[in-house]
């Protein structure tokens, strides 16, 4: 008889399981069973074990063979256990020294010639392992480099089942035939998910002036100011206006200005892009900010995260640390938009299903934008607009009273003046200079905020910003009254007070002050409070 163990990893949404891989030969007819709750995929890969340990150069053993997956009341799925399945079945066979794959984890789909072939959610899985103790890793070679940003973990890439079974045996380690640069490889094809597309998820354009410039906005010092405030804050912002007056403009060029994320907030995006299956390759770690624009049509399962059996990531999570951006928001499902309550508040989703329950990361920055009515013209002056006045409620009725509450900065989009157009009236500041400003209004939250569980102004519980971090004295009067009157809620006071610190902050001031408290008034209600122009400016 004989045993051998060894260990790899199940991922359950974004966050990952040691799972034990137990091999137990024993004499009887041949036969290979599995067990430990396998899905399909998992299943078929005793056929691709079988196939690549032959190819490989090593003897099957001619026994009753059972591999156990512990602890066996979490449910496996993927091929990514299929190297741990084939170095246990070895060491059963004592083909390799079973002391020497014990403490090993082991992550990679089998090819029949026994090739590694990659898969998604490697870096989520080395994690789980590191935390587990773990540390050595075997990962296919395209995906060593993610498997590396794992801090204090020894990480083996092989291209071969006879490689990996070279250096577990002190033998020569065979080199493997490449492909030759500028022909396609197959192999990238495991990290992908079919129609998923190389670049959902991730900012068009990079940091290094290559992507879209807010220079190229004319006009909209409005518009400009509340994507600075929530950029700086990390508000969530609605831009409503007719069509063509520069909402996706806008709206696209805000990643450039936000913040460049840190290591810990790189390693969370990159786990859910490995996850999704949307992680480019040659770029193991995501250190931009996401942007994901889904479709109107999108449905609430394809928003929050959804799919057969496990919950995979949703646009929600695809955007974690980045912007979600909804265009045309009054044409999403009224089913769709409510779902996003709960992430806006808690900056994650819970997610049931049969299969089990998944958390997944949603910290995002949201941005809406809206036209006023089906046809798009109702503002504007002569116009021509034929919506009925109860078509027009209920287009804007679309976005219900419990999300709007959420979104701190609502802002009009006015119609582009023929002077701002053609250059006339001066051009907006570049991104580069908003980015500056961002980064030291950024810079100078997190230092007031050093100590508290939280990172930004949006972040910051309402009572706390009323007993720990008070305005001046007689900031809030006009916020106050505006409660009086029933044109805020409590959350909505909280709301300007979280704006008011971001315009402070952005102003260089110490705290609020009334006209800080007006600013954040004014976008968030859209009436003119003559706030003066404290941010922002045109070059």
């Amino acid at each position: 008889m004989g045993f051998a163990r060894t260990c790899s990893v199940a991922l359950v949404g974004v966050e990952g399981v040691v799972v034990e891989v137990q091999a137990d030969l024993e004499p009887g007819v041949a036969a290979f069973t599995l067990v430990g709750l396998p899905d399909k995929s998992l299943v078929e890969s005793r056929d691709r074990v079988r196939a690549a340990v032959v190819n490989s150069g090593a003897d099957w053993p001619q026994k009753k063979l059972t591999v156990g997956l512990s602890p066996a009341f979490v449910p496996k799925s993927g091929s990514g256990f299929d190297l741990a399945v084939a170095v246990a079945v070895l060491g059963a066979a004592e083909r390799v020294d079973p002391r020497e794959i014990a403490d090993l984890v082991l992550i990679g789909e089998l090819g029949l010639d026994g090739r590694v072939r990659p898969v998604r959610g490697i870096l989520p899985a080395v994690l789980a392992a590191a935390e587990a103790g773990y540390r050595q890793v075997v990962v296919p070679e395209q995906t060593a480099a993610e498997a590396g940003l794992v801090p204090g973990v020894s990480v083996l890439g092989v291209r071969s089942l006879g490689q990996l079974i070279a250096v577990l045996t002190g033998s020569e380690v065979p080199q493997e035939e490449r492909t030759e640069e500028g022909r396609p490889d197959a192999m990238l094809a495991g990290l992908m998910v079919p129609g998923a597309g190389l670049g959902t998820g991730l900012a068009a354009g990079g940091r290094g002036g290559d992507g879209p410039d807010l220079a190229d906005v004319a006009g909209q010092h409005a518009a400009r100011t509340a994507l600075e405030v929530a950029a700086a804050g990390g508000h969530h912002l609605l831009l409503h206006g007719p069509p063509g007056a520069g909402k996706t403009m806008l709206a696209e060029r805000m990643p450039g200005i936000l913040p460049a994320l840190t290591r810990q907030e790189s390693l969370e995006v990159t786990a859910v892009h490995s996850v999704a299956g949307i992680l480019p390759p040659g770029e193991p770690l995501v250190a931009v900010p996401p942007y994901c624009a889904p479709h109107h049509s999108a449905t609430m399962q394809s928003l929050v995260g959804g799919g057969n059996g496990l919950p995979r990531p949703g646009a929600v999570s695809l955007a974690h640390r980045g912007i979600l951006f909804l265009d045309e928001a009054p044409e999403f499902s009224g089913k769709a938009l409510d779902s996003l309550r709960q992430p806006l508040e808690s900056g994650h989703v819970v997610v049931a299903r049969s299969a089990g329950v998944v958390r997944l990361p949603a910290r995002f920055l949201m941005v809406l934008a809206a036209n006023p009515c089906p046809c798009g013209r109702h503002t504007l002056h002569g116009s021509g607009c034929e919506c009925p006045p109860s078509a027009i409620r209920k287009y804007q009725a679309r976005l219900s009273g419990p999300l709007l509450d959420r979104v701190d900065l609502r802002v009009g989009v006015e119609p582009v003046q023929r002077a701002d157009l053609l250059g006339r009236g001066g051009r907006g500041e570049p991104t580069a200079a908003v980015a500056e400003r961002v980064r030291e209004a950024r810079a100078r939250a997190a230092a007031r905020l050093d100590g508290s569980p939280w990172n930004t102004n949006s972040d910051v519980p309402g009572h706390e910003l009323r007993t720990r971090w008070q305005p001046a004295p007689g900031a809030l009067g006009a916020a106050e009254r505006d409660m009086e009157r029933g044109l805020l809620t409590a959350r909505g006071l909280d709301r300007v007070l979280r704006v008011a610190w971001t315009v402070a902050d952005l102003a260089g001031c110490d705290r609020p002050d009334a006209s800080h408290v007006d600013l954040a008034l004014e976008l968030r209600t859209g009436i003119a409070r003559g706030a003066p122009a404290l941010i922002g400016g045109t070059g």
